[in-house]
């Protein structure tokens, strides 16, 4: 029952709720007593031979409101219960989602997508489960249950009472043993569930990949796989959960036995009348229900556990990138400053980068290349601090990055990167992420900036055209002049293209480029590319391998040195001269 201690503060906020719910409950416990009191008196006026039309008529009459009264209560608890457990859900999905957006890289190499979704979804739903009918069945078990026995004792005989308890105290034993048992193999379960909800997730992202490789049938082959140890992971709760009813109802079935038993004796002793043994077999026939809500009670708590465990330490991971040292809101502007003496990623054995000192003057460009691995995109991930610099200093205007608020620094960058993420929805609404109360007129003035507008126009429903999932329906050259766009739209301080021109031919890159230079005059670019023809044009170019600074300076310069940036751009203009059939000038 610890779940419930655990979410005292919920039941602390929801009181109103929960108080009245448990009140009206309390009052349909107590109603429902009545109808086995009326049929013992009926019973015994038959015996009697003193039952009357009236008499008849008037307790059928009490019998009636006594249904709509709890008719209508029954209403007004599932209500306030179910309703404060609902808006638990609500709190707890809106914290993990609130816990996801606001989490570093870091935590996103140590989490699965598709363990998170089951956070947000299974574990959840198990712990809305114990808020409400959890809460349902501890009152109704103890009211309900509490209610028949005092009134059996007291209205009829205690000594029948204790006698017909007497086998409860095993069945309390047997349900703790399995609720324990319970409880580890749903935690069991539950790691499995997210191992499929992983399985589906990447499965449905990389189909295309699946299908271009022909490695359908391994993939379903995996997922069955996967799916077979979910299902025998369940089988096992579900062995277990099992136990119960059938445990309770043999209990309660030796209750009814001894009961019959000896309240025949007492009968026939004249002890007790026909009438008061009817009632009395009733009221246990109601125990059947707190009983094996008590059961139940068991297997909702202990599934509820696990899950609020499981959210309890994901919402416990603390944020590596906060505001505690910040004390700059004003959007970050300025000359940039990057010294970096050495930077390693947590739990890596490789340092990344190492002696990397730059100063870049507002309103230059950056060319960051190198070779694959060389530590570019690490360096625009320090800039932004998605990491903090463990050895050496970043600065924006002489302030360090870790003292802008990140939603200063936020504000300040416009990011481009590799892999372009496109939401399902129409291209200006993907356009205007960057900036929702943007109007048309400034979406279709990025898209031209970016050079994309033309294609985006040759589309049936042009800005109202709806892209798949991640942008599927366009092709890579679309998507990243679509990101450009995006990025453009909010004007930033610093735009970052993170080698996002790829996918673009020569002549479109140009025209990109050379709309950056005439419409961001005085604003600060950095761009990482693999094809050097993106940086040719920039102010200052620096070449990186395994994470040193191995090259500096202009095109110009860089190409009088004929060192590795001479080479590449050599070779990079060969293959292009190649490509296009001619021949070079």
């Amino acid at each position: 029952m610890s779940v419930f201690k655990d979410l005292k503060w919920f039941f602390k906020e929801e009181r109103f709720a929960y108080g009245m719910g448990i009140l009206v409950l309390a009052f349909v416990s107590i109603f429902t007593l009545l109808p086995p009191y009326i049929v013992g008196v009926i019973v015994d006026h038959i015996a009697e031979q003193s039952l009357t039309t009236s008499i008849l008529l008037m307790w059928v009459g009490v019998l009636i409101a006594v249904g709509l009264l709890v008719y209508v209560l029954r209403f007004v608890w599932r209500i306030m219960i179910f309703g404060a457990a609902i808006r638990l859900a609500r709190l707890l999905r809106n914290q993990l989602y609130g816990h996801f957006t606001n989490m570093s890289s870091k935590f996103y190499q140590r989490q699965r997508t598709g363990d998170l979704m089951a956070h947000a979804t299974n574990d959840i739903r198990a712990v809305q489960a114990t808020a409400g009918q959890g809460v349902l069945t501890l009152v109704d078990s103890l009211t309900m249950g509490g209610f028949v026995i005092l009134t059996m004792a007291l209205t009829i005989s205690w000594e029948l009472t204790l006698i017909s308890l007497i086998p409860m105290p095993f069945m309390a034993l047997l349900t703790s043993y399995y609720g324990t048992l319970l409880h580890k193999r749903f935690h069991v379960a539950q790691a499995a569930f997210s191992e499929l909800n992983d399985t589906v997730q990447e499965s449905v992202t990389g189909v295309r990949v699946a299908k271009a490789f022909g490695q359908e049938e391994r993939e379903i082959e995996g997922f069955r796989s996967k799916s077979e140890e979910v299902v025998q992971k369940n089988v096992a709760v579900a062995k277990v959960d099992a136990l119960f009813d059938p445990t309770i109802s043999f209990i309660v079935g030796i209750s009814y036995f001894l009961a019959v038993v000896f309240g025949a004796r007492y009968v026939i002793a004249d002890e007790l009348t026909i009438g008061q043994l009817t009632s009395f077999t009733i009221y246990l026939g109601l125990l059947i229900w707190p009983m094996l809500a008590f059961g139940w009670l068991f297997n909702i708590v202990e599934r509820g556990r696990a899950s609020y465990d499981r959210i309890s330490n994901l919402l416990s991971e603390k944020q590596d990138i906060t505001d505690e040292q910040a004390s700059v809101t004003t959007v970050a502007k300025g000359d940039i400053e990057i010294a970096v003496d050495s930077f390693t990623y947590p739990g890596a054995n490789v340092t990344s980068l190492r002696n990397v000192h730059v100063h870049l003057q507002e309103g230059q460009t950056l060319g960051v290349v190198g070779k694959t691995g060389s530590g570019k995109s690490t360096l625009i991930r320090l800039l932004q601090r998605e990491y903090d610099v463990s050895e050496g200093t970043i600065t924006i205007d002489g302030v360090p990055v870790n003292e802008y608020s990140l939603d200063a620094l936020k504000k300040a960058f416009g990011l481009v990167p590799q892999e372009h993420f496109l939401f399902s929805a129409t291209i200006a609404d993907n356009v205007a992420f960057a900036k929702p109360e943007a109007s048309f007129k400034e979406i279709v003035a990025a898209c031209e900036l970016a050079n994309i507008h033309e294609d985006i126009t040759r589309f049936d429903q042009g800005y109202d055209t709806v892209v798949g999932e991640r942008g599927v329906t366009l092709s890579g050259g679309q998507k990243q002049r679509i990101s450009i766009a995006r990025a453009l739209l909010s004007h930033p301080n610093i735009l970052i293209l993170d080698d996002s021109l790829s996918a673009v031919d020569a002549k479109t890159e140009e025209q990109i480029l050379t709309s950056l230079r005439e419409n961001r005059e005085g604003k600060t670019t950095i761009i990482t590319a693999h094809r050097l023809s993106a940086i040719k044009h920039a102010d200052l170019i620096i070449v990186l391998s395994d994470g040193d600074i191995i090259e500096r300076g202009t095109h110009t310069n860089l190409m009088d040195e004929n060192g590795w940036y001479r080479s590449m751009y050599d070779q990079q203009q060969l293959e292009s001269v190649v490509r296009e059939g001619g021949e070079e000038e």
